[in-house]
């Protein structure tokens, strides 16, 4: 009996001999696979999110956050603060335009909107943010409040 659950994709129909996890299995769970599929603006905006991949580290002095956002420029990317404790990055990507005399053979690039939203704690400076474009990489930078020292006090001890 399998310990991998059947909607990880280890249900094989038939195949009664494979009662082991296949990392390297055609089968394979798609979550996806149930939506609807014939809106092609759906696939095309899904792929937009899905491809703005966003790397968040935290050091002693601040957040920083990288974005790989390949052939976009500053003007097609938002960084913005929102209700004070969430950071939102976003943009779109648009469409290349297309000439009446070109064979298009593959369109593997995605085109559209993309928004991510990330909730900071509360040691943040959010009024210092700072943002870089380059090579297609955002950096964004949240300073982090400085810690306050612990101070110690003698407490006279009655008695």
């Amino acid at each position: 009996m399998s310990m991998i659950p059947s909607f990880f994709g280890n249900n094989r129909r038939g195949s009664s001999s494979s009662s082991f996890f296949d990392p390297f299995s055609l089968d394979v769970w798609d979550p996806f696979k149930d939506f609807p599929s014939s809106s092609s603006s759906f696939s095309r905006e899904n792929s937009v999110i899905v491809n703005a991949r966003v790397d968040w580290r935290e050091t002693p002095e601040a957040h920083v956050f990288k974005a790989d956002l390949p052939g976009l420029k500053k003007e097609e990317v938002k960084v913005e603060v929102e209700d004070n404790n969430v950071l939102k990055i976003s943009g779109e990507r648009h469409v290349e335009k297309e000439d009446k005399s070109d064979t298009w053979h593959r369109v593997e690039r995605s085109s559209g909107q993309f928004t991510r939203k990330f909730r900071l704690p509360e040691n943040v400076k959010m009024d210092q943010v700072k943002a870089a474009l380059e090579n297609g990489v955002l950096t964004v930078t949240v300073p982090k409040v400085e810690a306050e020292k612990a101070s110690v006090r003698s407490v006279q001890i009655s008695g």
